[in-house]
């Protein structure tokens, strides 16, 4: 059975945006996982993230305080539909992402960050697939906000859309 996923990190909630666009708790709300990597700021936005998911993945960020250390890991683990996931916030420079991600990783076939801002779909050199959503509240160098949807089945990874959002 189809897996639909939500990816979404570098929320900054209330940091930089009070609350999320409606597009995002919309694909949020819909999702049958929704898998945020990191960056929160604001504990609440987690609860509400809770509330809303079916199914939460989820990491904390360079950005998020104590308060976070004992509801979230600096990385997760979990298999859906058929594809063995890895959730981290940071990744490193962007030269050498990929065999990094080979070396830390090697269990998983996707490989979901953040902290950049900067959406991101590479395949690395063993093959894993590597998604950043960029940031919903703040596009940074970036000429949108952005999320990303997805789906997990049967051991592959489709259907991936970033969505752009209004500046």
């Amino acid at each position: 059975m189809p897996t639909s996923v939500a990816l979404v990190s570098d929320t900054h909630v209330p940091s930089r945006a009070r609350t999320l666009p409606a597009e995002v708790w919309a694909a949020v709300e819909a999702a049958d996982l929704v898998i945020h990597a990191g960056d929160w700021t604001g504990i609440a936005l987690l609860d509400e993230f809770e509330r809303r998911s079916s199914r939460l993945l989820a990491v904390r960020g360079n950005n998020d305080g104590p308060e976070f250390d004992t509801r979230l890991k600096l990385v997760e683990q979990a298999v859906e539909g058929g594809v063995r996931i890895a959730v981290v916030h940071e990744t490193g420079q962007k030269a050498g992402r990929e065999v990094r991600a080979d070396t830390s990783h090697p269990e998983a076939e996707l490989v979901v960050f953040g902290h950049s801002h900067i959406p991101w779909d590479s395949v690395t050199p063993e093959g894993r697939r590597m998604l950043n959503p960029g940031s919903p509240t703040d596009r940074r160098r970036q000429p949108f906000r952005t999320f990303m949807t997805l789906t997990l089945d049967a051991g592959a990874v489709s259907d991936v859309v970033l969505h752009r959002l209004e500046p």
